[in-house]
C-alpha cells in the first residue's frame, strides 16, 4: 500500500531554520558548496564517486589534438633507395621532406613536398609532380 510522503516544507513549519542549522548558512548556495560540481577540490569526499566513475573525462576537453594525417612521410635520402635504378617513382600517398641528399635524377610524383625537397630533387636534375593542387615543377636544365 502506497502512502503519500509529506513534503519537508509542511513538516518543518515552526522550526525556524527548516533543518539547515544556522540561519545564515541556509541562504543561497553557501552551505552546500555551490552549484553542480563546485567543491570537488582536495577534500570533497562526497562528490568523488562521480569523478572516479567517469575518470578524467569528467573535467572537459584536454587541449588541442592534431588532425589525423592521411599520408606517409618520406625523406629525400630514402627516395634513391626506393627507386632501385628506376627513372620514375610513384609516391602518391607520401609527403616528401628535405632531409638528406639525392644524387640521381628521378621523376617523382607525390601528394605534396616541402620546398627544400623540391629544390634538392631539381638540383640533382630530377622532376617533382605534386598531386596536391595539380602543381607541377618542370625539370631544371643544368
Amino acid at each position: 500500500m502506497l502512502y503519500k510522503k509529506r513534503k519537508k516544507v509542511s513538516r518543518m513549519r515552526g522550526s525556524h531554520t527548516h533543518g539547515r542549522g544556522f540561519m545564515k548558512k541556509g541562504r543561497g548556495s553557501g552551505q552546500r558548496g555551490g552549484k553542480g560540481m563546485a567543491g570537488t577540490g582536495k577534500r570533497a569526499d562526497q562528490k568523488k564517486t562521480l569523478i572516479i566513475k567517469k575518470g578524467m573525462n569528467y573535467f572537459g576537453g584536454h587541449g588541442l589534438r592534431p588532425k589525423p594525417k592521411n599520408y606517409e612521410i618520406i625523406n629525400v635520402s630514402e627516395i634513391e633507395k626506393m627507386a632501385n635504378g628506376k627513372k620514375e617513382v610513384d609516391l602518391n600517398n607520401y609527403k616528401i621532406l628535405g632531409n638528406g641528399e639525392i644524387a640521381v635524377s628521378i621523376k617523382v610524383s607525390a601528394l605534396s613536398a616541402s620546398k627544400s625537397a623540391i629544390n634538392k630533387i631539381k638540383k640533382a636534375g630530377g622532376e617533382v609532380i605534386l598531386k596536391n593542387g595539380n602543381q607541377t615543377t618542370n625539370k631544371k636544365s643544368s
